[in-house]
């Protein structure tokens, strides 16, 4: 199967009127939110046609989306997902609210590793629960002792608390490693410490790295996770995620209020269903594509950004560069996009840990990342 990042042009791909394309003006190159360059796989194009053909165009129903997913993570990771251990949620962030809501209370702590998905901090807050932060180490991997410290914290006076864990980790690419995640449920039966993992970006696991789901870590019974086709499979407009709690947490996921599974869309379950059982051979050809840019990505910014270091990611289709030779300041994003005409994630946002880097997405074709890195260097 071809490359699914080699299909479109930059002519093509300016007809869009999602957020990546219409969020800044005409003449600047966006590297930004997480929408990859790409297609629908045929299999999830399909699937919405005969639904719409039909008019299947109303309401979810019933453990297909879960079903989907046992048959995907048993294939993939070996890892079995009972239906009766699942519920529908609109979106992983809005599911990981209603998890957050069922294992801690008002102005409990979350704790999150930084430089971390800046939405993790928004949803925290607006939920009136505390953010603790465990920075990463610098390898840019998870830091048992500062989880330690943090769990402590978050769990003092005998506080209900949880922690949000990214997996892969959003926006390094780290690939947590099974030890690691063993030291993490060690740390959190310690603590009391209540674990939700993020797992969106899971499927998309480059050569070299493998992807272990949390709640298969021995410990982990009492953890949740959430789960979506939506990055995977460039899906985020037709919205649709899983909560999936370990045994040991099925019945607090059982009393999530019925009317959160009314937020997906029906549509939306009908693609990720349809990509999970049906385009992983689209998923495998763009990961060889997705492999191919992290290299060109390093080659490119050796060439052209000398001063720029980064790490290649292990997973997701994001890079996290550190800016900080070049002199840009706190914010290095801002003066890409003002001189170079280039939108990137401002690091800032990420908190501890991002000042004087930038986030770039990757997912698209290696003519536009050429010139991505081309207008970057254009600014120096």
């Amino acid at each position: 199967m071809s490359n699914p990042l080699r299909t479109l042009t930059l002519e093509e791909l300016r007809r869009r009127t999602s957020m990546k394309w219409r969020a800044y003006d005409p003449d600047v190159l966006p590297a930004w939110v997480a929408e990859m360059d790409v297609l629908p796989a045929e299999p999830v194009a399909e699937a919405i046609r005969e639904a719409v053909r039909t008019g299947d165009t109303g309401y979810p129903a019933g453990t297909g989306y879960a079903d989907a997913w046992d048959d995907f993570a048993r294939r993939r990771w070996d890892w079995r997902i009972p239906a009766e251990h699942t519920a529908l949620v609109p979106d992983v962030m809005l599911g990981v609210v209603e998890v957050l809501k069922l294992v801690t209370g008002p102005g409990d702590a979350v704790v999150v590793n930084p430089p971390v998905y800046p939405p993790f901090y928004q949803f925290v807050t607006h939920l009136d629960r505390r953010v603790v932060e465990a920075p990463l180490d610098a390898a840019g991997r998870l830091d048992q002792e500062a989880l330690e410290a943090a769990f402590a914290r978050a769990a003092e006076g005998g506080r209900r608390a949880a922690f949000l864990l990214c997996s892969p980790h959003n926006p390094t690419g780290t690939v947590h490693t099974a030890e690691e995640l063993a030291g993490v449920a060690a740390l959190a039966a310690a603590y009391g410490v209540r674990v939700v993992a993020d797992e969106i970006h899971a499927p998309l696991v480059l050569p070299g790295a493998r992807q272990v789901p949390y709640l298969s870590v021995p410990g982990s019974q009492d953890a949740f996770c959430l789960l979506s086709a939506s990055k995977a499979w460039n899906l985020a407009g037709l919205k649709a995620g899983l909560a999936v709690a370990g045994s040991a947490a099925a019945d607090e996921l059982a009393a999530m209020p019925e009317e959160v599974g009314h937020g997906p869309s029906h549509l939306g379950v009908i693609a990720h269903s349809a990509a999970l059982r049906q385009a992983t051979d689209w998923l495998d050809a763009l990961l060889a594509g997705l492999d191919e840019n992290r290299r060109l990505l390093g080659e490119l910014l050796s060439r052209e950004l000398p001063g720029v270091a980064h790490r290649e990611p292990q997973g997701t289709f994001l890079a996290w560069l550190d800016c900080r030779a070049l002199g840009l300041g706190e914010d290095p994003a801002a003066m890409f996009l003002r001189r170079g005409r280039v939108a990137l994630n401002p690091g800032p946002a990420f908190g501890t840990g991002g000042a004087g880097h930038v986030r770039l997405n990757l997912a698209t074709s290696p003519e536009i990342l050429a010139e991505v890195v081309r207008r970057m260097a254009s600014v120096l």
